[in-house]
């Protein structure tokens, strides 16, 4: 991996322990702003230099989101690093560990997720002498205060980064907004504050967002999500079906009973996953109720003779799960469920082209003109003509975006 000279603020960031940086009475340091701004990069590499100049033979701890998405984001690029500059890293992928050794001195750095508010029990009982928090927006506040409690040993320090969220954000009232009391280095950052970047590639990330997402992800801001949640989706955004064959097919169902039940049918062509087709039960409209094997007909309906290789369902719908595993016929998982995060990864997906709306898909379409954010202050959409949403955000989060085998989830679940 090649390193590039950093830029001010990252230099900031990698040096503000050292004694004559200025920086150095700070007990933490906290890096948010855009996406792709190279700041978790760099205080990576800041946290295992630190950690060797400060300390031997000691624990430290890196959280992500999830462990995978820690490995992802830090672990994989961190260590290709390291080893260029001299440090021996033994990974011990059973016990989530690394081992890092450098000129005699040796240092433990545990791996934690930090997913939801079971994840705190997982550090319980640890003695750390310092802790980072990758994507820390992301985590339940009972995970990261009891990280930090472990952080007893004399000297310890705390390293975070995250991109924005909305402005009531615990992570924002209580460390950003607080960052002087909290004795923390706060630094914010934008896509010009990593030279990796091209002027070309800073041009492509602010195209793919709008509205709130653009000044979360692109600026770096705060905000609180309002409006549309879809506002690019205008009418010469849904196309006509392609014409066959196809290269795979998938199916992404949002199960209701009372509610309305939305199943979108999948087809891959020239790299792009269209909505070929669509059914949509809405039982209050329909005057009646269908059971699990009436939704499943319906599934075979849509489906026809088709060979569909996966299908996504809402993991709520455990009973639907069920009934289609036991029939036998294809191979089912239960969704990928983070609502925002979903929708920021279909936002993208669809402005990208990487998947497209058939225009005989009525019903996606009236609810993309009527999908509308809560004006409550917290990230939320309003829970009304959001079925055909929830099926296409499953698909994307869950098959499209997934980075891993339909069979390595269904594994892993």
């Amino acid at each position: 991996m090649e390193i590039k000279p950093f830029s001010k603020k990252q230099y900031r960031a990698l040096t503000w322990w050292c004694d004559e940086s200025g920086d150095s009475d700070k007990t933490a340091i906290i890096c948010d702003g855009a996406v792709r701004s190279g700041k978790t990069f760099c205080m990576s590499l800041s946290f295992v230099f630190w950690s060797f100049y400060r300390f031997n033979n000691s624990n430290f701890a890196i959280c992500g989101k999830t462990i995978r998405s820690a490995r992802r984001n830090i672990i994989t690029p961190m260590i290709n690093t390291l080893r260029q500059l001299g440090f021996s890293v033994e990974e011990k992928l059973s016990q989530n560990l690394l081992i890092i050794t450098f000129r005699g001195v040796v240092n433990r750095f545990y791996i934690f997720g930090g997913k939801d508010e079971s994840s705190a029990a997982l550090i319980q009982g640890m003695t750390l002498a310092g802790v980072l928090f990758d994507e820390v927006a992301l985590m339940p506040r009972s995970f990261v205060e009891q990280a930090l409690a472990r952080c007893s040993v004399e000297d310890s320090r705390f390293w975070f980064n995250c991109n924005p969220e909305y402005p009531a954000h615990w992570f924002y009232r209580n460390w950003i907004k607080k960052a002087d009391k909290k004795n923390a280095l706060y630094l914010h950052f934008t896509m010009r504050d990593n030279p990796s970047l091209s002027k070309s590639t800073i041009e492509r990330y602010e195209s793919l967002y709008s509205g709130s997402f653009y000044e979360r992800f692109v600026l770096g801001k705060w905000v609180a999500v309002s409006g549309a949640v879809y506002p690019f989706m205008k009418d010469s955004s849904f196309v006509k079906q392609p014409d066959a064959p196809f290269e795979k097919y998938c199916v992404s169902v949002d199960y209701g009973t009372v509610n309305p039940a939305s199943f979108g049918l999948w087809a891959l062509k020239n790299e792009v996953w269209y909505r070929i087709d669509e059914v949509y039960f809405d039982s209050r409209r329909e005057g009646y109720q269908k059971t699990d094997e009436e939704h499943y007909k319906a599934l075979c309906e849509l489906v026809g003779k088709r060979r569909v290789e996966e299908i996504t369902v809402d993991p709520s719908a455990a009973s639907f799960i069920e009934t289609i595993r036991r029939h036998g016929r294809f191979n089912v998982i239960p969704a990928l469920n983070n609502v925002v995060n979903g929708i920021r990864l279909t936002s993208t997906a669809l402005k990208e082209g990487r998947i497209k709306i058939c225009d005989n898909c009525v019903d996606s379409i009236r609810e993309f003109s009527l999908y509308r954010w809560s004006e409550n202050g917290d990230d939320v959409p309003i829970k009304e003509n959001d079925h055909a949403m929830d099926d296409i955000r499953y698909f994307v989060a869950t098959i499209l975006e997934s980075g891993e085998s339909f069979m390595a989830i269904a594994a892993r679940r």
